[in-house]
């Protein structure tokens, strides 16, 4: 094989290698944007998750006062 052969491979490899990287990269950001999305869900979730116990919680001290005639 000759000189002009060999940089043509070489340089056959190194594209191919570019390629694959560029793909591998692509995956790893659109992995990494999908897993903020979730924890953004599960964040907005979690939310509203806690403002329905607060909700809760102050609907039973109501009604405890109220059936203790502390409610005014």
């Amino acid at each position: 094989m000759d000189n002009s052969q060999s940089a043509f491979n070489a340089g056959q490899a190194q594209g191919q290698a570019t390629v694959k990287k560029d793909q591998m990269v692509d995956k790893a950001s659109n992995a990494a944007q999908s897993a903020k999305d979730s924890m953004s869900e599960v964040r907005n979730i979690a939310g509203q998750a806690g403002q329905t116990v607060m909700n809760k919680a102050q609907g039973a001290a109501n009604a405890v006062k109220d059936a203790t005639g502390m409610k005014k």
